[in-house]
């Protein structure tokens, strides 16, 4: 071993996972779905994890929890390991995987805005001791203008989050 080699830190399966705050399991997996073709192994075969390997795993739980298929995140550490001539190819990879993102936090959004909602209206139904308070007279159908009474007071500043909490 050089003295350059010697000085780089290595690290054991456990040791990264702990770092990561994920599982042992969880590294052997992605090593099995062909994701850390950087990880150098030792003599007995263990795998030995270097400081720069942490830049690539990072990107991997990054991708992963942004819900990106495991193949296709093996599609995108191939492309970074291919060098610059996919520098183009990685970043529209990134920019596309943005958007579909933004598109899946812009329905989240709007589940958690009616969850709100929802919640507002069975306080305010349970506040009243029942829920006809919120129908258009004679019928079981909820007014329009009392969802529109909850999103005038979001306008107006209050919490959407707040507003269906019972006091």
């Amino acid at each position: 071993m050089t003295k350059k080699e010697n000085l780089l830190m290595s690290y054991s399966i456990g040791e990264v996972a702990d770092k990561l705050a994920i599982s042992p399991y969880t590294l052997r997996y992605y090593d099995k779905e062909g994701l850390l073709p950087f990880v150098d192994r030792n003599a007995a075969g263990r795998r030995r994890f270097k400081d720069n390997d942490f830049n690539f795993l990072e990107v991997i739980i990054c991708l992963k929890e942004a819900g990106v298929p495991v193949k296709q995140i093996g599609h995108f550490i191939d492309l970074c390991m291919t060098g610059d001539a996919t520098l183009q190819d990685r970043y529209d990879f990134l920019a596309d995987h943005e958007t579909k993102l933004e598109a899946n936090m812009a329905r989240l959004q709007h589940t958690l805005d009616f969850l709100r909602w929802k919640k507002w209206y069975y306080k305010t139904a349970l506040q009243a001791g029942t829920e006809r308070i919120h129908y258009l007279p004679g019928t079981n159908q909820v007014d329009p203008a009392v969802h529109a009474t909850f999103n005038q007071l979001v306008a107006d500043g209050a919490s959407p989050k707040t507003l269906g909490n019972l006091d």
